[in-house]
């Protein structure tokens, strides 16, 4: 009891905040989840941004939600449907009403739901909420006209107090939930630490919207806490999205390889923020060039890694399409590259801030002549790290390009993080000639064991030598047209991927041992697939999960696995690449599929009924 108000306590809660793309609701997301991650909470985020670059105020197609869910136990997605949705304008109310629960919460700016607004909105009836059919509990707050009282002594134009009504909206979240905000508080003047002033100003909103919930009880009769009971490692935490993660990723990989690290890149949504990330941290020697084009940023990643350094390029699927020629330059050259492919909705430009799992075909196969290469698909925010690790580790000790699979919804997404102690992520050691081999050595001697040919650094004394986009002999390294040779080259270069497989973790079933259905997913759909199956074996189904991060080559075990169950589905936000991909590698296996290109993440509870209903049938 609080001020004479009930607190209710909740194992999780799913928050929507929504508005305008400029009335900071991913930011007010970002600092919700961050002050539910330092106080123990699991959380999971997603931030749905506007295709639109700057879509006419008020409209429909520019609204910009951020969803997160905050659990007191582990949280695997950012939740179907939300328990409070704030929407900031009559198109943010009309345009996510649908993620709401029947039982939810929603917060509006009755400032922002003038007879214009609505227009804007394509409301046709005064009351949106009978247009609508909404029957939930609504607080009704004058947000905006509270913010320019609240700073009228600031010295602020009414359209910068009005900025700040995002903090007002945080502070009566806040309250709902029993947040503590000096948190928020300190992230904010972390954020304008160079403008004071608008700190300020933001704190005061934050406050009085907190205070606002509080001294009014903002029509409701609860507020809500949110124990945190999930067990956690001792450790240093953060919330962290899935580029960073990345970023971080692939540093921690040039350290452990004693290496520089060299980004080249060209500006994509949704792959731009590792971009951003790595230019921050030239005093650990990364070295980032943003480049002309895809082509440009990826060729350059090739001298870099021809001279020495961990090479990263990434990009999302239109730049994949550029870039497959040079990709196919470090395929033939046997350079270890790492290609970060953060993907997107949609052929062509497509849905640029989408997300979906539409680009594995291409990077498996979109490229002239046999051109094998590695792929690696993260599964989380949390997993880009040790994914972007491992893809480095395996392009620098197998001297191969790597594909690394993210997507939009994970590269954005974010979790709580604990902070990895390197002493307990394997060495990384790049196979360089060694003295004995002078005299001796050719490009493409190789290692009898992996098929791995031995680096050798320009400059090294006793190794000159030449590589390029020739076939080249494997025995002299000199360029090489003979059929034999050629038909030699592609077999060597195609064993190299293939045993790879033998230095990577089996593939691993979760859920029912028993399973009467298994579940196949890859990368960014893990949470939700996850998700499924445990709600299916708690309601008596039996259901298990194979989750895929090594793609190419496949775990050693898979086919293994996969034919101990009659019935396996596989699901992927594509048209049915992987389960097509499973078919070619295990001839004969019987799969169903589950496939949606929505560019939305999927819904747990779609899911549990499509694989009820297959159990059945």
């Amino acid at each position: 009891m609080t001020d004479g108000m009930m607190v209710k306590e909740l194992k999780e809660v799913v928050v929507r905040f929504s508005g305008d793309s400029g009335d900071g609701m991913q930011l007010a997301g970002n600092i919700f989840s961050n002050v539910s991650a330092t106080v123990g909470n699991d959380i999971s985020t997603f931030p749905d941004y506007p295709a639109d670059i700057r879509a006419p105020q008020g409209s429909l197609t520019g609204v910009s939600g951020f969803q997160v869910h905050v659990g007191a136990d582990k949280v695997f997605t950012p939740g179907d449907k939300c328990d409070v949705l704030v929407a900031m304008n009559p198109a943010a109310l009309k345009t996510q009403y649908k993620f709401c629960k029947p039982q939810s919460v929603i917060i509006i700016d009755t400032d922002s739901f003038g007879k214009k607004d609505l227009e804007k909105a394509l409301f046709t009836l005064e009351n949106p909420f009978s247009e609508l059919g909404i029957k939930n509990e609504v607080i009704e707050v004058p947000i905006s006209s509270m913010c320019k009282e609240s700073l009228k002594d600031f010295g602020l134009d009414n359209k910068a107090a009005v900025r700040c009504k995002n903090m007002f909206a945080l502070g009566l979240v806040c309250w709902l939930f029993n947040r503590d905000i000096a948190i928020a508080e300190k992230m904010l003047r972390e954020k304008f630490a160079k403008k004071p002033l608008i700190a300020d100003a933001n704190v005061k909103v934050l406050n009085d919207g907190y205070n606002y919930g509080a001294n009014t009880h903002a029509s409701t009769s609860l507020t809500f806490k949110i124990e945190s009971k999930a067990p956690k490692a001792k450790g240093l935490y953060t919330d962290i999205n899935g580029n960073k993660a990345t970023a971080y990723g692939l540093i921690a990989a040039a350290g452990k390889a004693g290496m520089e690290l060299y980004l080249g890149s060209y500006p994509i949504t949704p792959a731009t923020d590792i971009l951003h990330e790595l230019s921050k941290h030239k005093s650990l020697g990364v070295k980032t060039v943003q480049c002309e084009d895809e082509i440009a940023g990826c060729a350059s990643a090739i001298g870099a890694a021809f001279a020495g350094d961990l090479a990263v390029t990434t990009t999302s699927g239109p730049g994949i399409c550029l870039k497959s020629e040079a990709m196919n330059l470090a395929v033939i050259t046997e350079l270890p590259l790492v290609i970060v492919d953060v993907q997107r909705g949609g052929p062509s430009t497509g849905l640029p801030t989408k997300s979906e799992q539409t680009d594995l075909l291409q990077v498996l196969f979109g490229r002239n002549g046999e051109s094998p290469m590695p792929v690696i698909a993260a599964t989380s925010p949390t997993n880009c790290f040790d994914a972007a690790f491992m893809a480095a580790k395996i392009a620098l000790e197998h001297m191969t390009p790597v594909v690394l699979l993210t997507d939009a919804f994970i590269a954005n997404g974010s979790a709580a993080w604990r902070l990895p102690d390197l002493s307990e992520y394997p060495e990384i050691k790049p196979p360089y000639v060694t003295s004995d081999m002078a005299g001796k050595w050719t490009p493409f001697l190789r290692n009898e064991e992996t098929g791995v040919r031995y680096w050798a650094l320009p400059g090294t004394e006793g190794f000159m030598h030449r590589i390029g986009g020739l076939e080249k002999s494997n025995e002299t390294g000199a360029i090489s047209t003979d059929p034999n040779n050629h038909h030699l080259m592609t077999q060597l270069r195609q064993a190299k991927i293939d045993k790879i497989a033998d230095c990577i973790p089996a593939l691993e079933v979760q859920g029912n041992p028993d399973a009467d259905l298994l579940v196949v997913g890859f990368g960014g759909t893990y949470g939700h697939l996850y998700s499924a199956v445990e709600q299916m074996n708690e309601e008596g189904k039996k259901a298990a999960l194979a989750h895929f991060e090594f793609i190419n080559p496949l775990p050693k075990n898979t086919e293994e696995v996969l034919r101990k169950y009659k019935r396996i589905v596989v699901a992927e936000q594509n048209m049915g690449q992987f389960a097509n991909y499973l078919r070619m590698k295990l001839p004969g296996i019987m799969v169903h599929q589950y496939n949606q290109v929505k560019g939305q993440p999927f819904v747990t509870e779609e899911l549990v009924k499509a694989f009820t209903k297959l159990l059945e049938e």
